[in-house]
């Protein structure tokens, strides 16, 4: 059990801002389960417009974020790092629900969880609350794939 500041983020994951969603990683099982933190604030670009009148954390960049966590914990748990010529792609996503809104200020808790390796593609359950509340769920795949030269 560990947990990463950004900076072991930043080896662990290839997204930069504006598109890193992950801020700490809290918790982390190896080969099991990751917990992490993204902090919600006014400053993130999407709220210029989704919504000016009521800015809300779009349902895709919360699935991006426990997309992310997934990648942390497979990048971790192969002990590799994306800049060794592979990368973990996102390649599905079933059961999405969003259940609460996400709103600047919001401390987004990002939980993880492996259930199955098969032929190469990685299952894990995903959810996100803030407070306690369920924000959003999901089960993603990912898969590694090597980067072209």
């Amino acid at each position: 059990m560990n947990s990463l500041d950004i900076h072991e983020i930043f080896k662990h994951l290839p997204h930069r801002y504006p598109f890193l969603l992950i801020d700490r990683v809290l918790e982390l099982k190896v080969g099991e389960s990751l917990t992490a933190i993204k902090n919600v604030t006014i400053n993130e670009p999407y709220f210029q417009g989704h919504f000016p009148h009521r800015p809300i954390m779009p349902g895709v960049l919360i699935v991006e974020a426990m997309a992310q966590g997934t990648g942390v914990l497979a990048f971790k748990s192969s002990e590799s790092q994306p800049d060794t010529g592979s990368l973990y792609y996102l390649v599905g996503i079933d059961n999405a629900r969003f259940k609460h809104p996400v709103e600047p200020g919001d401390q987004l808790l990002i939980e993880v969880k492996l259930t199955r390796t098969t032929r190469g593609v990685w299952k894990y359950a995903a959810t996100s609350s803030v407070d306690g509340k369920l924000a959003a769920s999901a089960e993603l795949m990912c898969m590694k794939r090597d980067i072209p030269d």
